[in-house]
């Protein structure tokens, strides 16, 4: 999840779905409520950790802040020198795993399914041609971009990162992390981080009520987010307009277009892909598997 939530178009709750541990993402999120907080600022600890879900919490946050500050600099090294094959990948994982959400559906077959896949199809689209623009880099704003991009990386099939770069802090905040020491970036960091719990304790409540009392109507809905999205993710693209900001280019609209030829990294964006596609019903299978058992 990590590793998904650096990269402009990947999110992070597309790999908990295909990993099997959506539910339980939401479940763990919900558990810290006022209760939880009552209980802590009692000093009630003991309490506190046995009414939240604290050893699935420590796990799945020490896994993603390890990718985030470890592989920030890798990724963006393979996105910035070795952009289709990494897109393809992704793009692999994204398409396995919309038949997967599909399965998913307590009743996928009926109208009422297919009109909510419909509408998340056109939401997702319309997300990912949304185009970046330039935005203050107040305290407030951080703020608003930490509750804004948590929200999406809880979501399957839209991007924080994707909703940071439209946002125009995708640069400014993968720059703190990288120098955290330096130039003031730890309070931006914290800032930023302020915002994330808000938007993580708020929107991750509306989610689970939504998945508890609509559980087919969300989940159709989230399955034509993916489908929606798959235009940012497509390996291939042409600039059609671009800009330079502060010294560096922005794009601005991009087509996707078919490959021209198929030379090596064409061969091995398309094997990449079927590995992503391939990783994921593994997944899936094994997940069903254990459930079983």
């Amino acid at each position: 999840m990590g590793i998904a939530d650096l990269i402009p178009g990947v999110s992070g709750g597309t790999i908990a779905f295909i990993t099997g541990i959506y539910d339980q993402v939401l479940n763990a999120v919900a558990s810290l409520d006022k209760e939880a907080f009552k209980l802590l600022l009692r000093g009630r600890l003991l309490d506190f950790f046995g009414h939240i879900h604290l050893r699935f919490i420590v796990t799945l946050a020490s896994g993603i802040l390890l990718a985030i500050f470890t592989l920030a600099s890798l990724m963006h090294w393979l996105l910035l020198h070795h952009p289709v094959p990494t897109w393809a990948a992704f793009f692999g994982l994204i398409t396995a795993s919309i038949p997967v959400l599909y399965r998913g559906l307590p009743n996928p077959k009926t109208i009422s399914a297919w009109v909510w896949i419909l509408l998340g199809t056109v939401f997702g689209y319309m997300v990912v041609s949304l185009i970046p623009v330039d935005t203050p880099d107040a305290s407030w704003f951080i703020y608003l971009c930490g509750v804004i991009g948590i929200t999406a990386m809880i979501l399957p099939g839209i991007s924080g990162s994707f909703l940071l770069l439209i946002l125009g802090k995708y640069e400014f905040i993968t720059g703190a992390v990288k120098a955290p020491f330096i130039d003031g970036n730890l309070s931006i960091l914290l800032i930023f981080a302020a915002g994330t719990a808000t938007g993580l304790l708020g929107f991750s409540k509306i989610l689970k009520w939504c998945l508890d009392h609509y559980k087919n109507s969300t989940m159709a809905f989230l399955t034509g987010i993916l489908i929606g999205t798959l235009k940012k993710v497509w390996p291939w693209k042409e600039t059609l307009e671009s800009v330079v900001v502060r010294g560096k280019v922005r794009i601005l609209r991009e087509a996707n277009i078919i490959p021209p030829s198929f030379q090596f990294e064409e061969v091995l964006a398309v094997i990449l892909a079927l590995i992503g596609f391939a990783l994921v019903l593994v997944l899936e299978s094994k997940s069903k598997k254990q459930i079983h058992d």
